[in-house]
């Protein structure tokens, strides 16, 4: 991917400024003198001097060997910090953190996370961590926007909507457009940029088509009735951390 941005670059086609990317710091490099070498590492293989944003991928810190790394995530964030002052890195945040660990960071830190990434979807609105991001002036970026939403995607036993579901269709038709633009509209009403996932010309065309209408206030609050909490599922859940609470908060 990087040296194919480069070679935009080169031809004249794109001004690095006008491409965002964003990395990720791997569970194994969770030490705070690991950040800055991890994220060397990306950029070279980027072949850029810098990325636009670094997130801190997860809360755990994990090594290859499958043994944790009992890292104290405040450690691994002030690594991120350096990655900025250095000038590595534009913007720093966290991915797959709970407000309570948000809430750690902003009150122990002197640089709060710019952006928190979760899962956000139809069938998981997160309406406490969206509250403590739009109080805390932290942008939140939505990671697997669609959920359940299509048939190939969809884990067994996962609930509604799918894609043809009939309300959703007729919300669609009602300003003609199609059911994910629907719900990629109602993530950023509720203060999210949703991040969808496409590799064709039309679809991402269509992913950012969303922003010549609103959906009215009983769309949004249909819409809403879909949240049942329901996520991909829970990582780690014989971690030290995931065990002891207290490390976290």
């Amino acid at each position: 991917m990087g040296r194919g941005i480069q070679r935009k670059i080169t031809e004249g086609v794109v001004k690095r400024e006008d491409v965002f990317i964003t990395d990720k710091l791997w569970n194994d490099a969770h030490a705070r003198d690991a950040v800055v070498p991890a994220l060397r590492r990306s950029l070279e293989k980027l072949s850029m001097d810098y990325v636009d944003l670094y997130l801190i991928h997860f809360p755990v810190g994990q090594f290859e060997n499958g043994t944790y790394d009992l890292t104290d995530y405040l450690e691994t964030w002030e690594g991120m910090i350096e990655a900025k002052q250095l000038g590595l890195a534009k913007s720093i945040g966290v991915s797959n953190f709970n407000p309570h660990m948000i809430e750690r960071i902003v009150k122990n830190s002197r640089v709060k996370p710019a952006v928190a990434q979760f899962e956000l979807n139809l069938q998981i609105q997160q309406p406490s961590l969206l509250k403590y991001c739009r109080e805390n002036d932290i942008a939140v970026m939505a990671y697997s926007p669609s959920g359940s939403l299509f048939h190939h995607i969809a884990l067994p036993g996962a609930p509604p909507p799918r894609v043809e579901d009939p309300v959703l269709k007729q919300i669609a038709d009602n300003h003609n457009k199609t059911v994910p633009q629907i719900v990629w509209r109602h993530l950023i009403e509720l203060g999210a940029i949703p991040i969808p996932k496409s590799i064709t010309k039309s679809r991402i065309e269509e992913n950012i088509d969303v922003f010549d209408f609103k959906l009215s206030r009983e769309e949004s609050v249909f819409l809403g009735g879909y949240d049942v909490n329901y996520g991909t599922g829970k990582l780690w859940s014989d971690s030290p951390y995931y065990l002891t609470r207290k490390l976290y908060f």
